[in-house]
C-alpha cells in the first residue's frame, strides 16, 4: 500500500512539472455563403520548460472541399513573472474558400509533442447559397481585411513600439473604399499617429491578395505585464452605406523597469537632456517678474512624461508654467522638445540660484538609469535704486519723457505715440526707404486710376453677358463665397508683431467662422466631422488640436511671442490645406 502511495505522489509531481499543452481551433463564424472567406485561427499554448521537443509540424485535416488561399503564423514566448513559468504561444491563421454548399465538416488538427499526440475536436460549418437580393457591393466588402502588425512585441514600460495597419483584399478596387481609420484605444496604452498617408497598392502581397498601408502609429504601454492591444477599425464606403471592419488584436509583453531606480525617477523612458535659461532681456529687478525657460529635449515618452519642476526657494516666488511642445512622432520614435516657461519674482537683491528638481530617466538601449541631477541658473538681482543709478543720462531723460507723455494727454493729439524708445537714434536709411515707398504708392495710385478709367470705357461697349445655367450660377456663387485666407494670414502676422494678442484671437475667430460658412458648417464639431469625411482623418485631428491650442493660448495668464509665433504657423499650415 505504501509503494502505491509513493507511486501516485511521484506521478502527480511529474504531471505538475511537465506543464500543460492547449491546442484549439476557432472560426470567425459558423454560417457562410458560397462567396465568403472562412477564417480559422489555431492556437497552440505550451506552459512549462519541459515541452521543448516538438516532433512534428501542425498537421492539417482534409481540405479537399476547400481552396486554401492564405496562411500565416506567429510565435510568442514570455515568462509569467508571478509563477516563473515559461509560456510559448503559436498562432496560425488559415483563409479558406468553400467549393460546395451545405454542411461541411472540418476535421482535427494534430501535433506531436514529447511523443504525445494532441488534437482538436472536429466541427461543422454551414455554407449557404448566395442571396440574390444582396448587392454586389455588400458581397465585395467581405473580401476586405485589416491587419495590425507590431514591430517589437517585447518592450519596457513607457517604451514605444511601432505598429503598421494594412488592408488586404483580392479586389484592388475595394482598397480605395476604405476610409475613417480609427486607431486602438485603451486605458493602459498611449497611441500617437505617425502617418495616415496611404502607401502604393501592392498587387500581390500575402496569399496573392492586394494590400496597402493605411496608417503607422506608436504604442506606449503604461503598465507592465501581458497587454493586449485592441484592434484598429475603418469603414468601407459603398452605395448602400458604410460598413465597419476591425483588425486583429495584438498581445505585447511589457517588461517591468529594473529595480534600484533613483528617487528622482518618475516615468521618463528614453534619452533626454535638461537646460534652464533666463529669457528676459531686461536687468533682473527685485519684485519684478522675469521669464525662466526649462527645456527638456530628447527622444522617448515626451508627451506623457512628468517634467522636472523648479525647486522652491525663499529667494524667489514661482508661478505655474506655460507648457509648449514641439514634438514629432516618427518611425524611429518620438523626438523633440518640451518647454516650460516659468514666471519668477525675485524677493531679494544679490546673486540668486534658480534650481530645477533632480531629474532621472531610464535608457532602454543601455538598460540603466541615468541621473542628471539639478540644473542651476544664477542671476544677479538689483534693487530699484541700483537700477536707477546704473542708467546713463540719456536713459534717464528718455524715462522722464516717457513718463510725461504717458500721464499728460491732449484731446487733439495722443502724445503717448511719441514715446521715446530706450537707446533709440535717428536712422537716415529708414527715412529714405519711407520716401521711396511713398513715391511707389503714388505711382501705383496713378496707374490704378488710369486702369479704372479704361475699364469704365470697356464696360460701356461690352455686350451683355448671357445668363448661364443654374449649375453655372451656383458655381459662381461658391467662388464668390470663397474666403481669401492670405489676407487674414498677413493681418495676423501684423497683430503678432505689434503684440496685440486680443485682436489676434478675435481675427482668428473671424477666419474660422468664414471658412466654416464657406463649407456651410455652423459649429466647430460639425466642421471637424466634415473635414474627416472630405479631407481625411489627419486634417480633422489637426483642426481639433489647433482649436484646443488656441483656447489654451487665449486664456493663458502670460503670453509669449514664441508661443504666438508657433500658433500662427500652425494656423497658416492648416487653413492653407483646408482652402485648397
Amino acid at each position: 500500500m505504501q509503494s502505491r502511495l509513493t507511486y501516485i505522489i511521484f506521478l502527480l509531481i511529474s504531471i505538475i512539472s511537465y506543464g500543460q499543452v492547449n491546442l484549439s481551433v476557432t472560426s470567425d463564424k459558423t454560417t457562410y455563403t458560397a462567396r465568403d472567406i472562412i477564417n480559422l485561427t489555431i492556437v497552440l499554448e505550451i506552459e512549462g520548460s519541459d515541452y521543448n521537443s516538438q516532433q512534428t509540424k501542425l498537421r492539417l485535416p482534409d481540405f479537399s472541399k476547400f481552396n486554401l488561399i492564405g496562411t500565416g503564423s506567429i510565435t510568442n514566448g514570455f515568462m509569467d513573472p508571478e509563477t516563473n513559468t515559461i509560456i510559448s504561444q503559436s498562432v496560425t491563421r488559415l483563409a479558406l474558400e468553400p467549393k460546395q454548399k451545405g454542411k461541411v465538416k472540418i476535421g482535427s488538427f494534430l501535433i506531436t509533442i514529447n511523443n504525445k499526440i494532441y488534437k482538436t475536436e472536429p466541427f461543422e460549418i454551414l455554407i449557404k447559397d448566395v442571396d440574390k437580393k444582396a448587392s454586389v457591393a455588400n458581397n465585395s466588402l467581405k473580401d476586405v481585411y485589416l491587419n495590425m502588425e507590431v514591430d517589437d512585441r517585447e518592450v519596457y514600460q513607457d517604451e514605444p513600439t511601432i505598429a503598421v495597419l494594412k488592408v488586404y483584399s483580392r479586389n484592388m478596387d475595394n482598397l480605395r473604399k476604405v476610409k475613417n481609420i480609427r486607431l486602438p484605444k485603451d486605458n493602459e496604452l498611449d497611441v500617437y499617429p505617425v502617418s495616415f498617408a496611404k502607401s502604393e497598392i501592392d498587387p500581390s502581397d500575402y496569399g496573392n491578395m492586394s494590400s496597402q498601408v493605411l496608417a503607422i502609429f506608436l504604442i506606449f504601454p503604461n503598465e507592465s505585464g501581458y497587454v493586449e492591444v485592441p484592434g484598429a477599425s475603418a469603414s468601407v464606403s459603398t452605395f448602400a452605406g458604410k460598413n465597419k471592419i476591425v483588425s486583429n488584436k495584438v498581445k505585447i509583453n511589457v517588461k517591468k523597469l529594473p529595480e534600484g531606480s533613483p528617487e528622482s525617477f518618475k516615468n521618463a523612458v528614453g534619452n533626454f537632456k535638461v537646460s534652464i535659461a533666463n529669457i528676459s532681456k531686461e536687468k533682473v529687478e527685485v519684485k519684478k517678474p522675469i521669464n525662466v525657460l526649462v527645456k527638456v529635449i530628447g527622444e522617448g515618452n515626451l508627451k506623457n512624461m512628468e517634467l522636472p519642476k523648479l525647486a522652491e526657494s525663499p529667494d524667489y516666488e514661482i508661478f505655474a508654467p506655460k507648457i509648449t511642445s514641439n514634438v514629432k512622432t516618427e518611425t524611429t520614435g518620438m523626438k523633440g522638445e518640451i518647454l516650460a516657461n516659468y514666471l519668477i519674482i525675485p524677493k531679494k537683491a544679490g546673486e540668486i540660484s534658480i534650481k530645477t528638481e533632480n531629474f532621472a530617466f531610464f535608457d532602454p538601449d543601455k538598460k540603466e538609469y541615468i541621473d542628471l541631477g539639478q540644473e542651476v541658473l544664477k542671476v544677479d538681482a538689483f534693487s530699484h535704486d541700483q537700477i536707477l543709478e546704473s542708467r546713463t543720462t540719456v536713459e534717464k531723460v528718455n524715462e522722464y519723457t516717457n513718463t510725461f507723455l504717458e500721464t499728460v494727454n491732449t484731446p487733439v493729439l495722443k502724445t503717448t505715440s511719441f514715446k521715446v524708445k530706450e537707446k533709440s537714434r535717428f536712422h537716415w536709411n529708414v527715412l529714405f526707404v519711407n520716401i521711396a515707398i511713398l513715391i511707389a504708392l503714388f505711382i501705383g495710385y496713378l496707374i490704378f486710376k488710369n486702369w479704372q478709367k479704361k475699364r469704365r470705357l470697356q464696360k460701356v461697349s461690352k455686350p451683355v453677358k448671357p445668363i448661364g445655367s443654374v449649375a453655372e450660377t451656383e458655381k459662381e456663387i461658391r467662388e464668390q463665397l470663397k474666403t481669401d485666407v492670405n489676407d487674414y494670414f498677413n493681418y495676423l502676422e501684423n497683430l503678432k508683431d505689434k503684440e496685440e494678442y486680443e485682436k489676434f484671437f478675435q481675427t482668428f475667430e473671424e477666419l474660422d467662422s468664414e471658412v466654416r460658412n464657406q463649407y456651410f458648417q455652423s459649429s466647430e464639431k460639425d466642421f471637424a466631422g466634415f473635414l474627416e469625411n472630405y479631407k481625411g482623418a489627419a486634417i480633422a485631428e489637426e483642426y481639433r488640436n489647433l482649436i484646443q491650442k488656441v483656447q489654451i493660448e487665449k486664456y493663458a495668464p502670460v503670453k509669449s511671442s514664441d508661443g504666438i509665433d508657433i500658433l500662427l504657423k500652425s494656423i497658416v499650415n492648416l487653413y492653407s490645406q483646408i482652402s485648397k
